[in-house]
């Protein structure tokens, strides 16, 4: 996608900046017509190449919840020119070390195996070490996901070698399961869940080596090592799906949206990146079709426990509905849409010393619905924005799939 192409579209109608939650939440953001449609203008046409009307507005604050983009009625895409932009600005203004180590997590988990559990989490319990982090840009108050001392991705190698010849025969069709770097490293619970329920309904289920999406790379700036990890997930998941109609399933949003999405503007030169689209899918919308079609038969227990659903902005954003919502509602769950938009938390934005109160304002009307819900738990797609929910609202939270997992008998 050239820019170009999607800049003509924008009529600075401004309801882009009426939906827009950190506009409203600081004046430090101008908001995303004037740092994304506005200024590329500006940008495109610069003859001296300088482009420094991002620094002046403060296009950092962005913090691609994509919410401009759902909102735009003339189908602009704002959010990919601002992140579009930043990428450009990061290569003349090199981003702070902060900024790396919280967007290459897949590379930190790989790296923290090599250390003890309580080593690694020793900086989400210890003052001393989170004061430390609050001198290097990670916010004192902001929640810290556990590091797990067995991956998901370990876990699961074990599991298939356990497998009997029995549990094989039954297993007659495959899936593909991107579990991204939040299931792997810091809730393989999710993963163990969906694979239960992908064997439940005889499937087996590969989970290839995987590198980062790359959303988190692309939003700090780091542009280069996004594609990098783009175009390894793409060699990889297009080999496994060449022969014929495996589907790519994914319980992060942001991971189906790169995929699925954003590789098509952020990278186009990756060819192959049109032959995975038709296959990624959430799974929890995978589910619903099994469900329907009866492939997966699920019994499940009376459950009165209220609970209350939040949809992530990057599930919004790919006008799919709220198939965790509807999952869960198939199930006789009891529970309720939050329906508050955003929780302010996008990815690695609101653990910035300079970003967690703006991160907390944007959040505020979720977590105010979050509570007079009277809710026992929460349950989003996010893994972020459950560390987001509770830890400003002290309500537990967990994955749809998770949630019928407990259900089933």
């Amino acid at each position: 996608m050239k820019p170009i192409e999607t800049v003509d579209k924008c009529t600075t109608c401004s309801t882009c900046v009426a939906y827009c939650p950190v506009t409203k939440a600081t004046r430090a953001f101008k908001g995303p017509k004037l740092t994304g449609p506005s200024s590329e203008r500006f940008r495109l046409y610069d003859e001296t190449g300088g482009g420094e009307i991002s620094e002046i507005e403060a296009l950092d604050y962005c913090s691609n919840c994509k919410n401009c983009d759902i909102a735009c009625p003339s189908g602009v895409k704002i959010s990919t020119l601002n992140m579009l932009a930043r990428a450009e600005y990061c290569k003349r203004h090199k981003p702070p070390l902060r900024d790396w180590v919280l967007s290459h997590g897949r590379m930190l988990g790989r790296l923290a195996r090599r250390f003890p559990g309580w080593l690694v989490n020793v900086g989400s319990t210890n003052a001393l070490t989170r004061l430390i982090l609050d001198k290097f840009g990670v916010d004192a108050r902001a929640p810290m996901p556990v590091f797990v001392p067995r991956s998901f991705t370990e876990w699961m190698g074990d599991h298939n070698a356990m497998l009997t010849a029995s549990d094989r025969s039954r297993l007659t069709k495959k899936a593909v399961f991107f579990p991204g770097c939040y299931v792997n490293d810091y809730d393989p619970q999710t993963g163990k869940d969906l694979v239960f329920m992908l064997e439940k309904a005889g499937y087996e289920v590969i989970v290839p080596e995987f590198e980062c999406c790359g959303l988190p790379m692309v939003a700090n700036g780091f542009f280069d090592d996004a594609r990098a990890a783009a175009s390894r997930n793409v060699d990889t998941l297009a080999a496994l799906v060449s022969s014929g109609d495996v589907p790519i399933l994914t319980v992060c949003p942001s991971c189906q949206l790169m995929l699925k999405q954003e590789y098509a503007e952020y990278f186009p030169e990756l060819g192959k990146h049109e032959s995975i689209v038709p296959h990624v899918q959430d799974a929890c919308e995978f589910l619903i079709g099994l469900i329907e079609s009866g492939e997966l038969d699920i019994d499940v227990r009376e459950d009165a426990t209220k609970l209350v659903y939040h949809a992530p902005c990057h599930l919004r954003a790919q006008g799919i509905g709220k198939p965790g919502l509807d999952l869960l509602r198939m199930a006789s769950a009891n529970v309720e849409d939050a329906r508050s938009g955003c929780c302010g938390i996008s990815g690695s934005y609101g653990f910035k010393k300079e970003k967690y109160d703006v991160a907390a304002s944007v959040g505020s009307d979720l977590f105010k619905a979050v509570k007079d819900s009277a809710a026992e738990y929460c349950v989003t797609e996010c893994g972020t924005c459950r560390l987001q929910i509770s830890h400003h609202t002290k309500l537990p939270s967990m994955h749809p799939i998770s949630w019928l997992r407990k259900l089933v008998k």
